[in-house]
């Protein structure tokens, strides 16, 4: 008793426990909040060459011609003979517009990834890259995920569809036909409601992953041969159709009215997802800063020519209304006496799947890479065969994952949760477009209210493009869809009044902030229009990755890692 002082007890071991457990909690929640918004310096305007702990990196071998087949060969697959022919039975030849719509809304989206391309030092990330210069750790980490379960899920379907389409062709043969048990290509009996074997669709992955670990300029050949055979028979399509075009079957132009024309185009949009593949390109393009742009846009414009094309065609040729539903294009031509093109059309859906898959392994691989050199994943991704100079521990593991996939599930099954990877990091990189531009014409550093002023404005654009395409889709009161358009549209007005912007030497995105906020109200208008489990994936998938990231990214991340970014101009470059 006489050892305490004024009366006062002395706390207690629970209290001093509390008190330590409250500051430890503080203590655990302040780190990770301030590393979830690290952001990654960066050198724009710089070239760079990259070395890995071993002291070698990837290697430029990547030219325009190269870049320009890589963004078509990612974006046409087997479903510019398939999509144009289902969506035109319901939009009649207003399919043509709908292709249109879509393709300016991808141009739009493309001219903010030229940009970026072409500002950034010529490094692997993409989407994720720009996402952690422009916002901050978390939120690139999160763009990431998305984005690789599209890829994964996708590379499985499709590594299915081309395993399938092998085994169609090799049955036009006498000796084949009826002999090729399901399970061998076409997938076996489902177990369970998901599980199906497929045999061939695994060593289909092995053949290309085998490829692509060879070394870029292989892989970059196989792609260009396929992706040259996959457009001449596209181009033969037109050709030959086009003589069978009877132009009374274009009227009425638009059947079933406006709304199924617009419908349309928010189908067709994901028919030019993969034009973003280029960017992942940009440390093996030989003149990153100019020629990634034009892969960009060269790649895309190539993409609406051809679709507008077969569009054209095809509800010409035969009334939308008796086109098939699984192989609308072949139909069309068996029955107008022209088979043999029929057959023409399976080989380049096989050469069109080939190289969408080919494409999609290769920019999987170089996000996992990024992601390994920056120690968000383990380091052993960021490894570069001395050799070969490609990412072959990350290139096995996306191989794996696919041929796992799509050798034991029915991921077809999944198919309508995937482009949710695609419209978030779509829309991410338009927002870093505007938020960039920020940063650039402040003098000294950017303050934080104005920033997150801008923030929040780009934010409202987003929900408003949500809340219209939510609108559109339950046909609720023009009023509704009214106010969200209004929403967006005043937050535009004020990213475009309160907010300064600086000319961006090089290529540069025209009409910023508005082309951007478009890119955005459009992509989230997309958005609404997914199943509702899309949604839900988003969501659970995004806890899924903060739990990630706090055990295991925060703790591990060097954004700004001494020596792995090494800035020079090239000696092959022009002064700029």
């Amino acid at each position: 008793m006489g050892g305490e002082s004024g009366g006062q007890k002395p706390k207690s071991l629970s209290s001093y426990s509390s008190t330590s457990s409250s500051s430890s909690s503080s203590s655990c929640f302040s780190h990770f909040w301030s590393s979830a918004l690290r952001v990654k310096t960066i050198n724009p305007y710089s070239d760079v060459s990259v070395r890995t702990n071993s002291g070698d990196g990837l290697i430029r071998r990547l030219d325009i011609f190269d870049l320009v087949l890589l963004g078509v060969g990612a974006s046409i697959g087997a479903g510019i003979f398939v999509v144009t022919g289902t969506v035109a039975r319901d939009a009649g030849p207003g399919v043509t517009i709908s292709f249109a719509l879509a393709g300016i809304s991808c141009v739009l989206n493309a001219l903010c990834y030229a940009e970026l391309s072409s500002r950034f030092p010529a490094v692997v990330g993409g989407a994720y890259l720009y996402t952690y210069s422009a916002f901050n750790e978390l939120t690139a980490f999160l763009v990431f995920a998305q984005l690789m379960l599209d890829y994964h899920i996708g590379a499985a379907s499709i590594a299915r569809s081309l395993a399938s389409y092998v085994v169609t062709i090799l049955e036009l043969f006498p000796f084949f036909k009826g002999n090729i048990p399901d399970w061998i290509g076409h997938g076996g009996k489902e177990f369970f409601g998901v599980l199906s074997i497929n045999i061939l669709a695994p060593i289909l992955l092995v053949l290309l992953t085998l490829i692509l670990c060879w070394g870029v300029g292989e892989s970059s050949a196989v792609n260009s041969f396929m992706t040259a055979l996959k457009i001449v028979i596209v181009l033969i399509v037109i050709i030959v159709g086009s003589f069978e075009v009877d132009t009374t079957n274009w009227s009425p132009f638009a059947p079933n009215g406006v709304k199924e024309i617009l419908t349309g185009a928010t189908v067709v949009f994901f028919a030019y997802v993969g034009f973003d593949a280029v960017a992942n390109s940009a440390e093996e393009s030989k003149r990153p800063q100019r020629d990634l742009p034009i892969g960009i846009m060269g790649s895309l414009l190539v993409c609406i020519a051809l679709y507008i094309g077969v569009c054209l065609v095809i509800t010409g040729m035969v009334p939308y209304k008796l086109l098939g539903e699984d192989a609308p294009l072949a139909d069309a031509f068996t029955s107008k006496g022209l088979k043999y093109v029929s057959v023409l059309i399976s080989v380049g859906a096989v050469a069109g799947l080939t190289t969408t898959l080919l494409v999609g392994l290769f920019v999987q691989s170089r996000l996992y890479l990024g992601l390994g050199r920056d120690g968000l994943l383990p380091s052993i991704f960021a490894r570069v065969n001395l050799k070969s100079h490609t990412p072959v521990h990350s290139q096995v593991w996306v191989g794996v994952v696919a041929g796992v996939l799509a050798g034991l599930f029915n991921v077809h099954v999944l198919s309508h949760i995937l482009s949710v990877g695609s419209l978030t990091g779509y829309s991410v990189v338009a927002a870093c477009v505007v938020s960039l531009r920020w940063r650039d014409k402040a003098e000294g550093r950017l303050s934080s209210s104005t920033w997150r002023e801008g923030v929040i404005c780009l934010f409202l654009v987003a929900l408003g493009g949500f809340g219209a395409g939510l609108s559109y889709r339950l046909n609720a009161s023009f009023i509704y869809a009214l106010l969200t358009l209004v929403i967006a549209v005043l937050a535009c007005i004020a990213l475009m009044l309160r907010q300064a912007y600086a000319d961006m030497p090089g290529f540069s995105c025209p009409g910023v902030p508005v082309v951007p906020a478009v890119c955005i109200f459009f992509n989230m208008f997309l958005f609404a229009q997914l199943h509702y489990e899309a949604w839900i994936r988003f969501i659970v998938l995004s806890i899924i990755t903060i739990v990630v990231y706090a055990f295991y990214g925060q703790y591990h991340a060097n954004p700004n890692s001494e020596g792995t970014v090494i800035y020079h101009r090239a000696a092959s470059e022009e002064p700029r």
